[in-house]
């Protein structure tokens, strides 16, 4: 099947999509910003919480305890791929629903968990969860708008993400002070609420032209970025040179090398190959994963410095942080607009360069003595700046050139590089801080997130000359509507 042949989504069962798109349009843009928002808040938000989690299960070692943060990284990027192809063949409605039910009542299971081993287990369910339900929001909110204006549409989804990373440690440090359970136990209402809503108004919306998915390509492909993604997580602390560590970087590369024939031989891929062969996609995904390592390394690389360095509390150093994420949320709409204006390669490589300066001032200025208003803030202003117009970019290089009926394919491709560049940062910084860090260490991790922004700003200036977002397709005659569910 050519990628560009396009299909009419199935009607809603409330009428033809014109009319939900013009009664239901404000609604339907919220529930799904609340999807993007609730799933990267808990990025955030859980790693605050890890101190006190070692309070709450003493008899765990350290290593025990990061299989609450690793064991979600892991599962969220392998199941991404496969999520998206779902949603793509199966309807966004759908999968953005059932995913949001599993996330909300997984973050219940984790909240009431009676030991270390449940909690690890609910949070790989709120991975599952996360990964149906963030390959389906951009897909979903895309087609609400013009195609002139989804360069704001995709600003807009990526200032969730910043909202998200502004949000994440300020209400975090507050939520633990009463009990790290709070952490979860803020995602129930919120996903209550959005699930009744994004029932009644969202479109439902699918290509049901493809023929029947890949099964064994999309497990081998989710247990290949898993091995991958684990071995990366865990290195540090089962050492680079370990069995475990060799077995699963053996396994990613059988896994990989397996795939990639899959991809190129199956008539229904996970990934379909012309995807990748859309150089803004491909290299728009390529500077999402460098510029994610980046990422990682400076909120983990923050938190520590903060806390470790200059002693400030988990709540102090969460409102230290959340300027930086606020400005991103800030810019990213504005970002959005000026890429689908100026184009994405220029303005991602404007962001990349400020976020790199935000590293190298980081470096430069900082010293044992706490120096927060001189040293540390406007360095995080800048690179909050430059993340603002970097994310909407990066988001709208990976997906805009795509055609409408595979947004969400798009999306969960580019989710899965940000998670792996993520994982890697966190364990560049691991591995550079060790177990005493000290502050050349430090300045050693913002040197690292500096060179990882200004790697991805380079790969934003191969993705070539821009092409205009894919033309929405033609309404299609479609079938009598179904008779509305209750």
């Amino acid at each position: 099947m050519s990628l560009h042949h396009t299909t009419a989504p199935a009607a809603p069962a409330s009428g033809s999509v014109p009319e939900v798109l013009a009664a239901r349009r404000g609604l339907s843009i919220a529930v799904v910003l609340t999807g993007v928002f609730v799933s990267s808040l808990d990025l955030f938000i859980v790693n605050i919480a890890f101190p006190e989690l070692a309070r709450s299960f003493p008899d765990s070692t350290l290593g025990d305890l990061s299989w609450v943060l690793s064991a979600y990284a892991i599962a969220f990027a392998a199941l991404l791929m496969p999520a998206g192809s779902w949603a793509d063949r199966s309807g966004r409605k759908r999968a953005f629903i059932a995913g949001f039910v599993l996330f909300t009542a997984a973050s219940a299971a984790c909240a009431f968990a009676p030991s270390l081993g449940v909690l690890v287990a609910a949070r790989i369910a709120q991975a599952v969860g996360g990964a149906m339900m963030l390959p389906s929001s951009l897909g979903l909110m895309l087609p609400l708008f013009p195609a002139e204006k989804r360069g704001a549409a995709v600003g807009l989804w990526a200032a969730m993400g910043g909202a998200a990373a502004a949000a994440g440690p300020p209400v975090g440090g507050l939520l633990v002070q009463a009990d790290w359970r709070w952490v979860f136990l803020v995602n129930l209402p919120l996903g209550l609420v959005a699930v009744l809503v994004a029932w009644r108004v969202l479109p439902e919306i699918r290509d049901s032209s493809r023929s029947a998915p890949d099964v064994t390509g999309a497990l081998v492909l989710a247990a290949t970025i898993a091995a991958v993604v684990a071995a990366i997580v865990q290195g540090e602390v089962w050492g680079w040179d370990s069995v475990r560590v060799l077995a699963l970087a053996g396994t990613g590369a059988v896994g990989l090398a397996y795939s990639v024939r899959r991809i190129l031989r199956h008539p229904s891929p996970v990934v379909e190959p012309a995807v990748l062969r859309i150089r803004s996609v491909a290299f728009g995904d390529l500077a999402t994963l460098l510029f994610f390592s980046g990422f990682g390394a400076m909120i983990l690389g923050s938190t520590l410095f903060l806390t470790q360095v200059w002693g400030h509390s988990v709540l102090r150093a969460g409102m230290e942080i959340a300027p930086g994420p606020l400005m991103a949320a800030v810019c990213a709409v504005p970002g959005g607009i000026l890429a689908s204006r100026y184009g994405a390669r220029w303005v991602g490589f404007a962001g990349s360069v400020l976020f790199a300066v935000g590293g190298v001032w980081w470096a430069a200025a900082t010293a044992v003595g706490p120096d927060y208003a001189s040293a540390f803030l406007p360095a995080g202003i800048v690179a909050g700046i430059g993340s603002g117009l970097v994310l909407p970019s990066l988001s709208g290089a990976a997906t805009l050139p795509l055609p409408p009926e595979r947004f969400a394919t798009g999306t969960a491709l580019m989710s899965m590089c940000r998670q792996v560049g993520l994982a890697l940062g966190v364990a560049v910084v691991a591995a550079v801080l060790g177990a005493r860090p000290a502050l050349a260490e430090f300045h050693t991790t913002w040197l690292f997130m500096a060179g990882c922004g200004l790697a991805g700003g380079l790969a934003m200036l191969l993705i070539g000359t821009d092409r205009g977002p894919a033309p929405a397709p033609a309404p299609a005659p479609a079938p009598a509507p179904a008779p509305a569910r209750p």
